[in-house]
């Protein structure tokens, strides 16, 4: 594998690209306030160079995406749209509820019950439910997947499929990793069960973000995580540019291209471009 290059901000290789499919957890924003300097190189690729699509596993439709960003401080003219699994969860209930009332088991907080509000749901327990939906842990500030250990093996011996509504595994907020619904979907497959994932690092999102995008030809990929968003651009055939003081910065020393490299292998994953944080 060539060794990525590291750069000093996007404006290095902002010219080759038409399109920004950019990640929004730990490189525009870190769960409390935004990036200003993230934010700074939107408005200028956006200006120069093309659309900017924020791309996200937030497990929100993209109004409380943006709504949520905002009130980090994340000015919302420094991009064009903003596509999340969130989103894409909510399509499919709406599917699966159109033709009669769907019982629901619900893994997440309160906070996050506008992802099912105006859909014909009703949310029951283990036994009566037809689908699991896991949005989070319902209080990640306490809680590990460890505290789900029972209610996945309930879930197991119910045959209930899991509809996974945010793929990370972890997540910063502010300055401390929290769980996400990624590691009780990986628990329930751990344990045979059945999950259908919405988000990095599947294609369909991608697809999606996009043609959001107007299916540009030269788009860029911005992203934190090797495992959701590189291996999912990749996976896409898009250039990617590796966010490195993310989620993965307690790994990423010594920085140099050949330790960049070596922990692009270990995650399976490939990024012909390194940055610290996104800055232009």
């Amino acid at each position: 594998m060539p060794l990525p290059r590291l750069l000093s901000g996007l404006s290095q290789i902002a010219p080759d690209h038409d399109a920004l499919i950019c990640d929004v957890w730990g490189v525009v924003h870190d769960g409390s306030r935004h990036h200003p300097a993230a934010a700074d190189a939107l408005y200028r690729f956006k200006e120069k160079h093309g659309p900017v699509v924020l791309l996200t596993n937030a497990p929100r439709v993209p109004a409380e995406v943006a709504a949520q960003c905002a009130s980090y401080g994340l000015p919302p003219d420094c991009y064009d749209a903003i596509v999340s699994s969130g989103g894409a969860a909510r399509k499919e209930l709406a599917l699966r509820s159109a033709a009669r009332t769907l019982p629901l088991h619900y893994i997440g907080p309160d906070r996050d019950l506008p992802m099912i509000e105006g859909l014909d749901i009703r949310r029951t327990d283990i036994a009566e439910a037809d689908v699991s939906l896991a949005i989070g842990l319902r209080d990640d500030m306490t809680e590990t997947p460890a505290n789900y250990v029972d209610e996945l093996a309930a879930m197991k011996a119910r045959g209930l499929t899991m509809l996974c509504a945010n793929p990370d595994l972890v997540v910063h907020r502010g300055t401390r990793l929290v769980y996400c619904a990624g590691a009780l979907a990986k628990d329930y497959e751990a344990l045979g069960g059945q999950v259908i994932y919405y988000g990095k690092p599947h294609l369909p999102v991608y697809q999606a973000a996009l043609a959001a995008a107007g299916n540009p030809k030269r788009p860029l990929a911005v992203g934190d995580g090797l495992l959701t968003d590189i291996k999912g651009a990749n996976a896409a055939g898009l250039d990617v540019l590796f966010i490195a003081d993310g989620v993965h910065g307690e790994e990423i020393a010594p920085y140099t291209e050949e330790h960049m490299a070596a922990l692009f292998t270990r995650f399976g994953a490939k990024a012909g471009t390194v940055t610290r944080k996104l800055a232009w």
